[in-house]
């Protein structure tokens, strides 16, 4: 027999707010004897001991699982906290040589107790190795993601605790969380570490590719992910997980699986490889793998191919500062060190255990490191003082769930015979369970919102049932709230913020004092949702009041009313016409909400096919390229007009072909394009004996610097439709196709088509010289050298 640890973390909050006082009792599942007990249980911060328990030898988890025996020690944990539920977990699985860290969040009891009096109870299943569970029904896709072109590791991730046409329980749970959860439910904890590390980048990319290609959300499901094997990655609600695994998760949990040139975490499909075969990573095999030397990025190429490679995201949703690249030790000294103190000494209010830094000023003295090697200690990371990219993302996680935690500032429940008036807050928590008028009136402030708001209407009936919950998590999310369910202080400010401004009959809300004017460091496109969103369409709807772009309601969801909106601002404002909201458009948008933009705009006037402001000399942008293109199409047939670049930059040479036109065309020769100016342009244009059928929404891009193929979705591929579209026009290609910016089998027959006719090598799919090649004809279509009727 071998010997394991347990070690119980108790919280009133979990990793926010430590519970330090309660009973502990461990049984052993086997036989029912107790083989630990003890009163006081708990440290300051909410740690037991590490308690030593019997286990099978750890051989016996480091080879397929045989019928009967199970390779590991089971255990039941009862915790009866100092005023608190009582809480009961069963079947908590403990290896040789590994610590189970059993993570458990406590409510509080209440004198009208729903479970009447019964403990909160956890049964925790057997491993997925033991149960053979099959994977019968998963599916994937590999198209570009839906929601960002550069994905990001999200904050939390909905999971349905069934398959997915079945009822259940839908949690949110932190993304690192569940990774951990995942890993110790998939996979032993006593394998090689390399072996570990592939199995848990797989898990990684799964469930990214399960977020970013909406592939439950784009069939209407609430959920992202489900914790059923056959569909998805297994998951236990409430389960204990490894230290071991833990660590690693929280090293690597950033980086993901690509295929090399594509943008999209991989599919990466695993199965155990013995009783279970599939089309991806055998579990059992890259044990084999990694005891032979192989390390996890070779594992992974060994069963996904040798295009495969491992990238790290840049974003981590919800930290407030990313990790500055090099680990912080002792006698450094720079910002990055002050911004650790500050969070360290936050933290410390609520886990006393780390002693407080006496000084912010940026220098890593011996005070600071002291504070990292109990913060390393209590949150069960390497005790090295070192702050290294696992213990600056675990601080920053920390900070903000402590911050969150006070910003619902509870208050001790007041008289239920007084109410306050209508909307004030009642002082108290509402969440799961809670009742009364308080319940009642929050949930009339949320049916009328969900009728602006892409939230869930429910019943007003006093009852903070669980459609409730899910209105209160859909609305916190929408307006960057901690999506946890539970109405504090700022969600309930919130709610009524929302509700009045709605009454007053606004249509939308202008939260400008909410707003900061920041780029969000990720590109927002269709699709994307979210509080930076809202903002961003709360400037677009204000700027629409003064410019000549589509009015859209500001409700947190990029979509095709909102595309259009950017790319009209795109469009006015000279910038690349893509739909997508990056950081130039973000800052040219916020410029113009506050009224800074002045070079552009110097009259008013609107107009079918007019840009809506003078061209001139200095400015830039597609309406001067047009402009220029224009020009160059007149020019083959007035030569005393000369022939310019196409840049989009009105330069001299510019200015010079402008005035020429004027003067042929009796116009004011000031070298400025006028409404006048440009409907005379328009008109000997499409005079021209050419027939080009030039759409104004087509211009000439540059290959974009990577491939487009079957199933992208993104501006790229609009433009590259629009191009077809030209060119059939012209009785190049047989038939137009859709332009909706999805790379479908129309468009890729198409290509293909195209392919043919340049003689190029017919794969369908838009490499550069299929780019340059069709952009090339294209703009000899609208320089005005082809026409019709001089082809067949």
């Amino acid at each position: 027999m071998g010997k394991g640890y347990i070690l119980v973390r108790l919280f009133k909050f979990k990793d926010a707010l430590p519970n330090t006082k309660g009973k502990l009792i461990i049984t052993n599942a086997e036989n029912g004897e107790i083989v630990y007990e003890k009163d006081d249980a708990f440290d300051i911060s909410g740690r037991s001991e590490f308690i030593e328990v019997i286990t099978p030898e750890k051989g016996l988890s480091q080879q397929p699982y045989e019928e009967g025996v199970i390779p590991y020690g089971i255990y039941n944990i009862d915790i009866l906290p100092e005023n608190f539920e009582e809480v009961i977990i069963d079947g908590v699985s403990v290896f040789e040589d590994i610590t189970s860290i059993q993570n458990v969040e406590v409510g509080e009891e209440e004198e009208n107790n729903y479970n009447n009096g019964l403990p909160q109870k956890i049964i925790i299943p057997p491993e997925q190795l033991v149960l053979n569970a099959k994977r019968d029904k998963q599916v994937g896709s590999m198209v570009q993601p839906l929601v960002l072109e550069r994905p990001y590791i999200p904050e939390f991730i909905v999971v349905h605790l069934g398959p997915p046409s079945v009822p259940a329980e839908n949690v949110t749970v932190g993304f690192v969380d569940y990774i951990k959860n995942v890993a110790s439910s998939e996979i032993y904890p006593t394998w090689p570490e390399e072996s570990l590390k592939a199995n848990i980048y797989c898990q990684i990319s799964f469930a990214l590719n399960r977020i970013y290609t909406e592939w439950y959300r784009g069939k209407g499901y609430s959920f992202q992910i489900t914790n059923s094997p056959a569909y998805d990655q297994y998951f236990i609600k409430g389960r204990n997980i490894f230290d071991n695994i833990s660590k690693i998760v929280d090293e690597i949990f950033s980086e993901y699986i690509v295929t090399i040139g594509n943008r999209t975490p991989l599919f990466a499909q695993y199965c155990n490889g013995t009783t279970v075969k599939c089309d991806g990573l055998s579990q059992w095999g890259s044990v084999d793998l990694a005891n032979a030397g192989m390390q996890a990025l070779d594992i992974i190429r060994y069963y996904f191919g040798y295009d495969k490679d491992l990238v790290r995201a840049t974003m981590i949703e919800g930290i407030p500062e990313s990790y500055p690249g090099t680990p912080l030790r002792l006698n450094d000294e720079n910002n990055n060190v002050k911004v650790i103190q500050k969070q360290l000494n936050r933290i410390s209010q609520n886990f006393p255990a780390i002693p407080k830094i006496p000084y912010e000023n940026g220098k890593f003295d011996k005070s600071t490191e002291d504070a990292v090697k109990v913060f390393q200690k209590v949150f069960n990371l390497t005790q090295d003082g070192i702050v290294g990219r696992a213990t600056w993302y675990r601080i920053s996680s920390i900070y903000v769930g402590v911050k969150r935690l006070a910003e619902l500032d509870q208050e001790p429940e007041i008289d239920g015979e007084n109410p306050p008036p209508g909307g004030e807050y009642p002082g108290y928590l509402l969440k799961y369970g809670s009742r009364g008028e308080k319940v009642k009136e929050v949930q009339s402030y949320l049916s009328v919102i969900s009728k602006s708001y892409n939230i869930p209407s429910i019943k007003a009936d006093g009852i903070f049932g669980q459609m409730t919950k899910d209105a209160v998590i859909a609305f916190q999310r929408l307006f960057g709230l901690a999506p946890d369910g539970i109405i504090g202080i700022n969600t309930w400010n919130k709610i009524y913020y929302v509700y009045k401004d709605l009454i007053k009959g606004t249509g939308q809300q202008d939260l400008n004092e909410d707003f900061d004017g920041k780029y969000p460091g990720y590109l927002l496109s269709y699709g994307s949702r979210g509080e930076k969103v809202r903002e961003m369409q709360t400037y677009l709807s204000v700027i629409s009041k003064s410019y000549n772009i589509p009015s859209i309601n500001a409700d947190g969801i990029f979509g095709e009313m909102t595309r259009n909106a950017v790319l009209s601002f795109q469009r006015l404002f000279g910038l690349a016409q893509d739909g997508v909201v990056g950081l130039n458009t973000w800052n040219k948008i916020y410029e113009i909400y506050r009224g800074s933009e002045k070079s552009n705009v110097e009259e008013k006037i609107y107009s079918a096919d007019y840009p809506g402001y003078v061209l001139k000399e200095n400015l830039y942008g597609d309406d001067v390229r047009w402009l220029q293109t224009y020009l160059n199409a007149i020019s083959e047939f007035y030569k005393e007009i000369p022939k310019i670049k196409v840049d989009g930059m009105f330069k001299k040479k510019t200015k010079s072909a402008v005035m020429e036109f004027q003067k042929k065309f009796g116009l004011n020769v000031d070298g400025k394009i006028g409404v006048n100016d440009w409907k005379k342009l328009i008109s000997v244009y499409n005079s021209l004996d050419g027939g080009q059928n030039i759409n104004k929404s087509d211009i000439l891009y540059d290959y974009p610097g990577f491939d487009l193929e079957l199933g992208d979705r993104d501006g790229y591929v609009t433009v590259f439709q629009k191009y077809i579209n030209v060119l059939a026009k012209n009785n190049y290609l047989s038939n137009q196709i859709i332009e909706n910016g999805v790379f479908d089998k129309r468009t890729e027959k198409a290509i293909k088509e195209l392919q043919e006719k340049f003689g190029l090598k017919v794969t369908g799919i838009v490499d550069k010289l299929t780019w340059d090649k069709t952009a090339s004809l294209y703009e000899f279509l609208y320089t005005g050298k082809g026409s019709k009727r001089n082809r067949k």
